[in-house]
């Protein structure tokens, strides 16, 4: 009998995975789902089976990450140019190594101390507001906002251009009228700013990439650069934007775990590692296509066929993670595949950690008594979006208050 895929997390459990995963772990053979896409796939859930099937090269990424879980979703539509989530082989490795001097660990760390002033000067503005505040619209968003706008050259007065929009483009509820124009407007957007770009040359990422490829004598074309910026753009804030309000979440419910990161600060990266396993806002995991017969423990996945690798499932297998469903700031969890595996690995992960750390380096030390507005029983979850997370997390606090550090 054929399940359907599991699209909600347990009631009750925010912080969880949905339930079926555990199951799925105990038996050798992949499950066999049927998904709102209106396909059969197959959901690889243990550890090892996910890292070693995302780097085998007869799967396909040139499916969006997340078709499985939309209901219309065109599954013969070929991969847009230029998107790095999707294009195979030769075109993906052309883009990666386009991409990773601007992802770079050495650059990432370069742009620490600015991330570190966003956000001590958004507590700042917090702290002047006074609570209670919705720490997603106050904090959770603008951080990542404002470096991925520094980073690709948009200006920040712009952001509501792409905020909104992109908004609506991570739902999986289906295709809509209004998300195609949220589509088509910031493509648009974008496209401007190539165009402005390509005139003007500045010290941002999309400059860079104009310039590199005329210097590699493989200029990137507008719709490739445009389809890079779309991707960035919301990429880059979406996943580090939920991760920041939900990760705020799960220490505020777990006193004991947040009180060892206030004592030392020095946790924050062991820390950051623990809670993207935890977590895994890339809830519904990979989807891949089958080029060629494909033997998955007892079984042959046959070539036409689909799976999903399940990121969440895999960050909670027994038997790499030790009592999995308990958060443990001290873990050594770095091993996770929060940011996926292979070849696609999220390119912007190191980005991601910098900003991450420096926020729970900095938040609880200047609002040592930051707790929730509301009880927990009546925070909303984004379980409807590729990126999980929360709609609102009311916050306050109590005076007197640290400078900044």
């Amino acid at each position: 009998m054929t399940e359907s895929f599991p699209v909600r997390r347990p009631s009750g459990c925010p912080f969880d995975p949905a339930r079926e995963y555990a199951a799925y772990r105990r038996t050798e053979a992949p499950a066999k789902v049927s998904t709102p896409a209106g396909v059969d796939a197959y959901v690889i859930s243990r550890y090892d089976d996910v890292r070693t099937l995302l780097r085998d090269s007869r799967l396909s990424s040139r499916l969006a990450p997340s078709d499985h879980v939309v209901p219309d979703a065109d599954l013969d539509r070929e991969a847009e140019s230029g998107s790095i989530l999707q294009v195979d082989g030769a075109a993906h490795k052309r883009l990666r190594r386009m991409l990773a001097t601007e992802f770079a660990v050495k650059r990432m760390e370069a742009m620490r101390p600015r991330i570190a002033e966003m956000i001590e000067a958004r507590i700042d503005a917090m702290l002047a507001a006074g609570g209670p505040v919705d720490l997603v619209q106050e904090f959770a968003l603008p951080i990542p906002s404002l470096v991925i706008c520094e980073l690709l050259g948009v200006p920040y007065e712009d952001r509501d251009e792409f905020q909104e929009r992109s908004a609506l483009l991570v739902r999986v509820d289906g295709w809509t009228d209004e998300i195609g124009r949220a589509s088509d407007e910031l493509n648009q957007y974008i496209v401007g700013l190539v165009l402005a770009k390509q005139a003007h040359r500045e010290d941002d990422l999309l400059s860079r990439l104009i310039t590199r490829g005329e210097e590699l004598g493989t200029p990137l074309s507008l719709e490739e650069l445009v389809t890079v910026g779309v991707t960035l753009l919301i990429a880059g804030h979406e996943t580090t934007a939920n991760m920041i309000a939900l990760s705020t979440l799960a220490l505020l419910a777990n006193p004991a775990q947040l009180e060892a990161l206030r004592a030392d600060p020095s946790l924050a990266p062991a820390a950051v590692e623990e809670l993207l396993r935890y977590l895994s806002v890339v809830h519904f995991g990979l989807f891949r296509y089958v080029t060629d017969d494909l033997p998955v423990g007892p079984l042959t996945i046959d070539a036409g066929g689909y799976l999903i690798a399940a990121l969440s499932s895999a960050n909670r297998d027994e038997s790499v993670f030790p009592d999995p469903d308990r958060l443990d700031l001290e873990r050594d969890a770095a091993a996770h595949v929060a940011f996926g595996f292979g070849p696609h690995q999220c390119i912007g992960q190191q980005l991601a950690r910098v900003e991450l750390q420096e926020v729970f380096t900095r938040l609880f030390a200047r609002i040592p008594t930051l707790r929730l507005a509301v009880p927990f029983e009546e925070i909303d979850y984004r379980d409807n979006t590729l990126v999980y997370g929360v709609t609102a997390l009311p916050v306050t606090w109590d005076g007197p208050l640290p400078t900044a550090i």
